[in-house]
Protein backbone atom coordinates (compact mmCIF):
# COMPACT_ATOMS: atom_id res chain seq x y z
CA UNK A 1 0.00 0.00 0.00
CA UNK A 2 1.52 3.42 -1.04
CA UNK A 3 1.48 5.93 1.28
CA UNK A 4 1.03 9.49 0.42
CA UNK A 5 3.09 11.78 3.07
CA UNK A 6 2.85 15.37 3.88
CA UNK A 7 3.47 17.58 6.72
CA UNK A 8 1.71 21.23 5.84
CA UNK A 9 3.42 23.33 8.86
CA UNK A 10 6.99 22.19 7.82
CA UNK A 11 7.87 19.35 5.00
CA UNK A 12 10.53 17.29 6.46
CA UNK A 13 13.18 18.67 3.79
CA UNK A 14 12.56 22.44 5.25
CA UNK A 15 16.09 23.93 6.13
CA UNK A 16 15.22 24.96 9.53
CA UNK A 17 15.92 22.50 12.01
CA UNK A 18 12.88 21.73 14.51
CA UNK A 19 11.00 19.11 16.27
CA UNK A 20 8.33 19.63 14.06
CA UNK A 21 10.83 18.87 11.14
CA UNK A 22 12.48 15.96 13.20
CA UNK A 23 9.30 14.31 14.03
CA UNK A 24 7.84 14.68 9.81
CA UNK A 25 11.31 12.61 9.30
CA UNK A 26 10.45 10.01 11.82
CA UNK A 27 7.02 9.05 10.98
CA UNK A 28 8.12 8.59 7.43
CA UNK A 29 11.06 6.39 8.59
CA UNK A 30 8.11 4.57 10.91
CA UNK A 31 5.77 4.54 8.12
CA UNK A 32 8.77 2.87 6.19
CA UNK A 33 9.47 0.11 8.85
CA UNK A 34 6.33 -0.90 9.24
CA UNK A 35 6.08 -1.68 5.49
CA UNK A 36 4.50 0.95 3.53
CA UNK A 37 5.80 2.55 0.65
CA UNK A 38 6.09 6.11 1.31
CA UNK A 39 6.48 9.01 -0.46
CA UNK A 40 6.54 12.80 -0.20
CA UNK A 41 3.43 14.05 -1.88
CA UNK A 42 3.56 17.67 -1.29
CA UNK A 43 6.22 20.36 -0.03
CA UNK A 44 3.92 23.28 0.12
CA UNK A 45 3.74 24.96 3.47
CA UNK A 46 0.54 26.12 4.88
CA UNK A 47 1.35 28.25 7.82
CA UNK A 48 0.02 31.28 8.89
CA UNK A 49 1.41 32.32 12.69
CA UNK A 50 -0.24 35.96 12.83
CA UNK A 51 -4.13 35.54 12.28
CA UNK A 52 -3.55 37.24 8.81
CA UNK A 53 -6.84 37.07 6.63
CA UNK A 54 -5.30 37.83 3.99
CA UNK A 55 -2.54 35.45 4.13
CA UNK A 56 -4.84 32.19 4.81
CA UNK A 57 -6.88 33.75 1.55
CA UNK A 58 -4.09 33.47 -0.95
CA UNK A 59 -3.16 29.96 0.66
CA UNK A 60 -7.39 28.75 0.18
CA UNK A 61 -7.23 30.02 -3.35
CA UNK A 62 -3.69 28.49 -4.22
CA UNK A 63 -4.52 25.03 -2.12
CA UNK A 64 -6.60 23.87 -5.58
CA UNK A 65 -3.88 24.40 -7.50
CA UNK A 66 -1.87 22.04 -5.10
CA UNK A 67 -4.66 19.27 -5.13
CA UNK A 68 -4.36 19.10 -9.39
CA UNK A 69 -0.65 19.26 -9.18
CA UNK A 70 -0.70 16.15 -7.01
CA UNK A 71 -3.53 14.24 -8.52
CA UNK A 72 -1.29 14.58 -11.72
CA UNK A 73 1.18 12.78 -10.82
CA UNK A 74 0.56 9.92 -7.74
CA UNK A 75 -2.51 7.98 -7.04
CA UNK A 76 -1.06 6.41 -3.80
CA UNK A 77 -3.23 3.76 -1.54
CA UNK A 78 -3.71 6.06 1.67
CA UNK A 79 -2.80 9.92 2.16
CA UNK A 80 -1.01 10.41 5.85
CA UNK A 81 -0.85 13.85 7.23
CA UNK A 82 1.32 14.88 10.07
CA UNK A 83 0.49 18.31 12.18
CA UNK A 84 -2.95 19.26 11.29
CA UNK A 85 -4.09 22.54 13.64
CA UNK A 86 -5.27 26.19 13.54
CA UNK A 87 -2.04 27.85 12.29
CA UNK A 88 -1.50 25.05 9.65
CA UNK A 89 -4.36 23.14 8.24
CA UNK A 90 -4.19 20.38 5.68
CA UNK A 91 -5.95 21.84 2.52
CA UNK A 92 -4.77 19.27 0.17
CA UNK A 93 -5.40 15.67 2.08
CA UNK A 94 -8.78 15.62 2.15
CA UNK A 95 -9.58 17.10 -1.31
CA UNK A 96 -7.38 14.22 -2.93
CA UNK A 97 -8.64 11.59 -0.79
CA UNK A 98 -12.17 12.27 -1.19
CA UNK A 99 -11.50 12.60 -5.18
CA UNK A 100 -9.33 9.32 -5.00
CA UNK A 101 -12.30 7.71 -2.50
CA UNK A 102 -8.89 6.43 0.32
CA UNK A 103 -8.47 6.36 4.03
CA UNK A 104 -7.55 9.84 5.57
CA UNK A 105 -5.08 9.50 8.15
CA UNK A 106 -3.80 12.57 10.32
CA UNK A 107 -0.95 12.09 13.31
CA UNK A 108 -1.10 14.97 16.11
CA UNK A 109 -4.35 16.62 15.13
CA UNK A 110 -5.23 19.30 17.23
CA UNK A 111 -8.45 20.76 17.40
CA UNK A 112 -8.92 24.40 18.74
CA UNK A 113 -12.45 25.44 18.47
CA UNK A 114 -11.98 28.24 20.56
CA UNK A 115 -10.08 30.13 17.25
CA UNK A 116 -13.19 30.01 15.51
CA UNK A 117 -14.32 33.27 15.06
CA UNK A 118 -11.23 34.79 15.43
CA UNK A 119 -8.13 35.87 13.04
CA UNK A 120 -7.74 32.38 12.37
CA UNK A 121 -11.25 31.29 11.33
CA UNK A 122 -10.61 30.65 8.36
CA UNK A 123 -8.21 28.06 9.16
CA UNK A 124 -8.99 26.84 11.86
CA UNK A 125 -12.60 26.06 9.73
CA UNK A 126 -10.02 24.21 7.52
CA UNK A 127 -8.22 21.85 10.23
CA UNK A 128 -11.84 21.14 11.84
CA UNK A 129 -13.12 19.94 8.77
CA UNK A 130 -10.13 18.32 7.89
CA UNK A 131 -9.61 16.21 11.34
CA UNK A 132 -13.72 15.38 10.90
CA UNK A 133 -12.64 14.04 7.49
CA UNK A 134 -10.04 11.57 8.69
CA UNK A 135 -10.65 7.55 9.28
CA UNK A 136 -8.11 7.62 11.73
CA UNK A 137 -6.50 10.01 14.20
CA UNK A 138 -3.30 9.39 15.68
CA UNK A 139 -2.78 11.44 19.13
CA UNK A 140 0.19 12.47 20.45
CA UNK A 141 -0.22 13.47 23.98
CA UNK A 142 -3.55 13.50 26.26
CA UNK A 143 -4.37 16.80 25.95
CA UNK A 144 -5.10 16.46 22.29
CA UNK A 145 -6.53 13.08 22.72
CA UNK A 146 -9.33 14.56 24.78
CA UNK A 147 -10.37 17.04 22.07
CA UNK A 148 -10.33 14.63 19.45
CA UNK A 149 -12.54 11.74 21.83
CA UNK A 150 -15.16 14.93 22.62
CA UNK A 151 -15.37 16.50 19.00
CA UNK A 152 -14.95 11.94 17.25
CA UNK A 153 -16.92 11.78 14.13
CA UNK A 154 -19.01 8.85 12.84
CA UNK A 155 -16.76 5.79 12.90
CA UNK A 156 -13.38 7.75 13.42
CA UNK A 157 -10.79 5.78 15.03
CA UNK A 158 -8.83 8.02 17.59
CA UNK A 159 -4.98 5.56 18.10
CA UNK A 160 -2.54 6.42 20.70
CA UNK A 161 0.78 7.21 19.30
CA UNK A 162 3.53 8.65 21.77
CA UNK A 163 6.02 10.48 20.67
CA UNK A 164 9.08 8.62 18.94
CA UNK A 165 12.78 8.46 18.13
CA UNK A 166 15.39 6.45 16.91
CA UNK A 167 17.44 5.08 19.84
CA UNK A 168 20.00 4.17 17.83
CA UNK A 169 21.10 7.63 16.46
CA UNK A 170 21.85 8.44 20.45
CA UNK A 171 23.95 5.47 21.22
CA UNK A 172 27.20 7.00 22.13
CA UNK A 173 28.39 6.90 25.74
CA UNK A 174 28.42 9.72 27.54
CA UNK A 175 32.17 10.41 28.38
CA UNK A 176 32.80 11.17 32.37
CA UNK A 177 32.50 15.00 34.09
CA UNK A 178 36.24 14.91 34.58
CA UNK A 179 35.40 16.42 38.17
CA UNK A 180 34.50 20.21 36.41
CA UNK A 181 31.61 22.32 36.38
CA UNK A 182 28.13 20.26 35.90
CA UNK A 183 27.82 21.05 32.45
CA UNK A 184 23.75 21.91 32.01
CA UNK A 185 22.12 21.69 28.30
CA UNK A 186 19.48 23.50 26.67
CA UNK A 187 18.53 22.93 23.09
CA UNK A 188 15.24 25.76 22.40
CA UNK A 189 13.96 28.32 19.81
CA UNK A 190 14.86 31.93 21.17
CA UNK A 191 11.00 33.08 20.21
CA UNK A 192 8.31 35.39 22.03
CA UNK A 193 6.12 33.74 24.15
CA UNK A 194 6.30 30.69 25.84
CA UNK A 195 9.61 29.88 24.70
CA UNK A 196 10.96 32.92 26.54
CA UNK A 197 8.60 32.23 29.55
CA UNK A 198 11.09 29.16 29.64
CA UNK A 199 14.57 30.83 28.91
CA UNK A 200 13.34 33.28 31.99
CA UNK A 201 12.45 30.27 34.42
CA UNK A 202 15.48 28.72 33.69
CA UNK A 203 17.66 31.88 34.34
CA UNK A 204 15.57 32.55 37.30
CA UNK A 205 16.41 29.06 38.76
CA UNK A 206 20.20 28.86 37.63
CA UNK A 207 20.56 31.81 40.27
CA UNK A 208 19.73 29.07 43.25
CA UNK A 209 21.81 26.39 41.73
CA UNK A 210 24.34 25.23 44.12
CA UNK A 211 26.24 23.28 42.43
CA UNK A 212 29.10 24.71 40.46
CA UNK A 213 27.84 24.83 37.08
CA UNK A 214 27.99 25.89 33.32
CA UNK A 215 25.56 26.30 30.42
CA UNK A 216 25.32 25.40 26.97
CA UNK A 217 22.58 27.08 25.10
CA UNK A 218 21.95 25.72 21.25
CA UNK A 219 19.29 27.73 19.84
CA UNK A 220 18.08 30.57 17.49
CA UNK A 221 15.70 33.29 16.86
CA UNK A 222 14.31 36.51 17.02
CA UNK A 223 14.90 37.03 20.75
CA UNK A 224 18.47 35.94 20.54
CA UNK A 225 19.94 39.41 22.37
CA UNK A 226 17.46 38.84 25.56
CA UNK A 227 18.10 35.02 25.71
CA UNK A 228 22.24 36.42 25.97
CA UNK A 229 21.44 39.30 28.19
CA UNK A 230 19.48 36.66 30.52
CA UNK A 231 22.47 34.08 30.44
CA UNK A 232 25.45 36.06 30.04
CA UNK A 233 28.13 33.46 30.73
CA UNK A 234 26.28 30.71 29.01
CA UNK A 235 27.60 29.15 25.52
CA UNK A 236 25.63 30.01 22.96
CA UNK A 237 26.17 27.79 19.62
CA UNK A 238 23.14 28.41 17.68
CA UNK A 239 21.73 26.41 14.95
CA UNK A 240 23.61 22.75 14.70
CA UNK A 241 23.03 19.86 12.51
CA UNK A 242 21.66 16.38 14.12
CA UNK A 243 24.85 14.65 14.13
CA UNK A 244 26.89 17.79 16.24
CA UNK A 245 23.66 18.29 18.40
CA UNK A 246 23.76 14.31 19.26
CA UNK A 247 27.99 15.06 20.56
CA UNK A 248 26.57 17.64 22.85
CA UNK A 249 23.99 15.77 24.52
CA UNK A 250 26.80 12.78 25.18
CA UNK A 251 28.75 15.70 26.59
CA UNK A 252 26.74 17.01 28.88
CA UNK A 253 25.41 15.71 32.31
CA UNK A 254 21.96 17.45 32.86
CA UNK A 255 19.48 18.69 30.25
CA UNK A 256 17.46 21.84 31.47
CA UNK A 257 14.07 23.13 30.22
CA UNK A 258 11.12 24.26 32.14
CA UNK A 259 9.16 23.41 28.25
CA UNK A 260 6.30 26.28 29.48
CA UNK A 261 3.82 25.13 26.86
CA UNK A 262 5.31 22.92 24.79
CA UNK A 263 3.29 20.13 22.86
CA UNK A 264 6.21 17.39 23.63
CA UNK A 265 9.33 18.27 22.97
CA UNK A 266 11.53 16.18 20.86
CA UNK A 267 14.49 17.50 23.37
CA UNK A 268 13.29 15.67 26.05
CA UNK A 269 13.36 12.58 24.11
CA UNK A 270 16.72 13.34 23.06
CA UNK A 271 18.54 14.01 26.32
CA UNK A 272 16.90 10.87 27.75
CA UNK A 273 18.37 8.40 25.03
CA UNK A 274 21.23 10.01 25.57
CA UNK A 275 21.36 9.19 28.94
CA UNK A 276 20.60 12.51 30.35
CA UNK A 277 18.92 13.11 33.65
CA UNK A 278 16.23 15.90 32.74
CA UNK A 279 14.63 18.79 34.50
CA UNK A 280 11.48 20.07 33.76
CA UNK A 281 8.22 21.41 34.84
CA UNK A 282 4.92 19.68 35.28
CA UNK A 283 3.23 20.88 32.26
CA UNK A 284 1.22 18.50 29.69
CA UNK A 285 3.81 18.11 27.14
CA UNK A 286 6.38 17.42 29.60
CA UNK A 287 4.59 14.88 31.38
CA UNK A 288 3.83 12.88 27.65
CA UNK A 289 7.65 12.13 26.92
CA UNK A 290 9.55 12.45 30.61
CA UNK A 291 10.24 9.48 32.90
CA UNK A 292 11.57 11.58 35.77
CA UNK A 293 9.61 13.64 38.49
CA UNK A 294 8.70 17.05 36.96
CA UNK A 295 8.71 20.18 39.12
CA UNK A 296 5.94 22.90 40.34
CA UNK A 297 5.66 25.55 37.36
CA UNK A 298 7.49 28.86 38.18
CA UNK A 299 9.73 27.64 40.96
CA UNK A 300 12.68 28.69 40.97
CA UNK A 301 14.07 27.13 43.82
CA UNK A 302 12.56 23.72 43.12
CA UNK A 303 14.21 23.64 39.72
CA UNK A 304 17.44 24.34 41.56
CA UNK A 305 17.15 21.76 43.73
CA UNK A 306 16.39 18.97 41.37
CA UNK A 307 19.74 20.58 39.12
CA UNK A 308 21.50 20.15 42.36
CA UNK A 309 20.38 16.53 43.20
CA UNK A 310 19.61 14.93 39.64
CA UNK A 311 17.78 11.58 39.04
CA UNK A 312 18.57 9.45 36.41
CA UNK A 313 16.23 9.09 33.87
CA UNK A 314 15.33 4.86 33.48
CA UNK A 315 17.85 3.20 30.98
CA UNK A 316 15.14 1.56 28.89
CA UNK A 317 12.06 4.34 29.03
CA UNK A 318 12.77 5.57 25.36
CA UNK A 319 13.56 2.60 23.52
CA UNK A 320 10.33 0.94 25.63
CA UNK A 321 7.79 3.38 25.30
CA UNK A 322 9.23 6.00 22.56
CA UNK A 323 11.24 4.31 20.31
CA UNK A 324 11.20 3.76 16.55
CA UNK A 325 10.12 0.24 16.69
CA UNK A 326 7.30 0.28 18.63
CA UNK A 327 5.78 3.38 16.53
CA UNK A 328 6.45 1.34 13.66
CA UNK A 329 4.39 -1.50 15.34
CA UNK A 330 1.13 0.63 16.05
CA UNK A 331 0.98 2.13 13.10
CA UNK A 332 1.25 -0.82 10.98
CA UNK A 333 -1.61 -2.45 13.35
CA UNK A 334 -3.85 0.28 12.75
CA UNK A 335 -3.13 0.81 9.14
CA UNK A 336 -3.87 -2.20 7.96
CA UNK A 337 -7.27 -2.24 9.56
CA UNK A 338 -8.06 1.09 7.22
CA UNK A 339 -10.97 -0.21 4.84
Amino acid sequence: MSVAFYAPMKPPGHPTPSGDRRMARLLMQALDRAGYPVFLASDWRVYDGKGDVSAQEKLLDLAALEVERVLAVTRPKLWFTYHCYYKAPDLIGPRVTARLGIPYVIAEPSRAKKRLGGPWDAFAHEAEDAIDAADVLFAMTAHDRAALERDRTGGQRIVDLPPFLDVADFSTPKPPTGGGPLRLLTVAMMRPGAKMESYRRLAAALKHVKTPHRLTIIGYGPCEAEVRALFPKAEIKGVMDETDLRAEYAAADIFVWPGVEEAYGMVYLEAQASGLPVVAEDHPGPRAVIAAPLLPPDDPKAFAAAIDNPRPSPGDYVARRHGLDRAAAILRENLGAVP
